[in-house]
């Protein structure tokens, strides 16, 4: 947690928007990457993320230092968010929702490539059962620590890694076959 979380969010559950718009500021990327990456689709995930921090401000006094850093009870949040939309709507692919710029000094065929190599990976990514792309998408993409990721998934450390393998045993394969 940085230095002034806890009083940050101190000041949340007192009503001080100063303090929330600054937690936002802190949280936002990180928590709009992870919901995306599981998402794929811009405006569901911009969705969750919003009821996300919408909870971060009705819900704060729901947050137990003591038990996780702020930025995995936010994950948390949006994690669950992202399963109730799936068992709500089925898991349904509308778009790549990266949002990666390309340089603008490599050639266009090589952007062409670039681009068609991520839509694959998004594309074997979503086909992995939840928890597994779960597991691989905070640990890979959002560099969280197994133990954070774990917390979010309500499994051990142990477990977590057991899914990551998995996971990545089945992109691997998926890949291949489109290969």
């Amino acid at each position: 947690m940085h230095v002034n979380e806890a009083a940050l969010i101190a000041r949340v559950r007192a009503g001080d928007e100063a303090a929330y718009r600054t937690l936002l500021d802190r949280h936002l990327g990180p928590v709009t990457a992870y919901v995306r990456r599981m998402m794929m689709s811009a405006p569901e995930a911009d969705d969750i993320v919003q009821e996300t921090f919408i909870r971060l401000w009705t819900q704060a006094q729901r947050y137990d230092p003591a038990a996780a850093k702020l930025s995995t009870w936010l994950h948390n949040i949006a994690h669950h968010l992202v399963i109730d939309h799936f068992r709500k709507h089925g898991r349904v692919v509308t778009g790549v929702a990266d949002d990666d710029v390309v340089a603008e000094d490599i050639s266009l065929s090589d952007q062409i490539v670039h681009r068609e190599q991520h839509d694959q990976m998004s594309r074997c990514l979503m086909a992995l059962p939840e928890r597994q792309r779960s597991a691989i998408v905070m640990c890979h993409y959002q560099g969280m620590s197994n133990r954070d990721a774990a917390v979010i998934l309500d499994v051990s450390v142990e477990a977590l890694e057991s899914l990551m393998a998995r996971g990545r045993r089945k992109l691997r394969q998926l890949l291949a076959e489109q290969s």
